[in-house]
């Protein structure tokens, strides 16, 4: 199943208003990230992801968010309740964002929940695998 990712815009004086971003992510996507009307704007970003993140997806879900959040000075909040699978890497990427970026993860169902929750406590240990460990 496509990765899928929808911006989510909820500002105080209007109703929520959605724009696709992508219907199935890839690399080579181009985003007009800015928008001149919410620039300035102190709310949040919220960002819907459906479907499976895989790594690549991922990597281009953080980017999408550190330039959003770099380019309005908005936060970024990611609604994951739509996501049915996620990889090790990808949750490992998800730990980084919200580390790094203050990114906030929301509607984390029990399998994503566990997934990120085991790729925090690898980065934590300072667990890299090697080549034995995925034999």
């Amino acid at each position: 199943m496509p990765t899928r990712i929808t911006q989510i815009e909820k500002l105080e004086r209007e109703e929520p208003a959605l724009n696709t971003l992508a219907g199935s992510v890839t690399p080579t996507n181009n985003f007009d990230i800015a928008d001149p009307a919410t620039e300035g704007d102190s709310g949040v970003t919220v960002f819907k992801v459906e479907g499976s993140l895989c790594l690549n997806d991922a990597k281009l879900l953080e980017k999408i968010c550190r330039d959003v959040s770099t380019q309005t000075g908005r936060s970024v909040a990611l609604d994951l309740a739509s996501l049915s699978n996620i990889d090790n890497d990808s949750a490992a990427v998800l730990c980084r964002m919200k580390r790094e970026y203050g990114v906030k993860l929301e509607g984390l169902h029990l399998f994503v929940k566990k997934v990120v929750e085991l790729a925090e406590e690898s980065e934590k240990a300072g667990y890299l695998p090697t080549r034995q460990d995925a034999a």
